[in-house]
């Protein structure tokens, strides 16, 4: 748990991907959140989660269904997203929140 403290409290924003093998959307979401990373590049870290093998952790963060995208900046919470959501959606949303602070 501190190692993830360390990284969600580091300079370079985290989008967790909390995401379960079983599910559908996930699966569709996984390549598109290969390509937003190789969009950002290393000004972006992306952290799987399995739900099922972390539920401590998605009780914490208050994930009730997967997929779920939750970005962080300087250890805070900029962004919370359930369900699927297109590329656009994802980058654009990640681009304007990481201006705004």
């Amino acid at each position: 748990m501190s190692k993830f403290n360390d990284l969600i409290n580091g300079e370079v924003p985290v989008l967790l991907d909390i995401y379960a093998n079983w599910c559908a959307p996930c699966k569709v979401l996984s390549p598109i959140l290969k390509e937003i990373k190789s969009d950002f590049k290393e000004s972006l870290i992306i952290l799987k989660i399995d739900i099922d093998k972390n539920n401590m952790l998605c009780e914490k963060l208050q994930v009730k269904g997967v997929p779920a995208l939750i970005l962080y900046k300087s250890g805070k919470l900029i962004w919370k997203q359930s369900g699927l959501i297109s590329k656009n959606e994802i980058k654009s949303t990640i681009e304007n929140k990481l201006s705004e602070n």
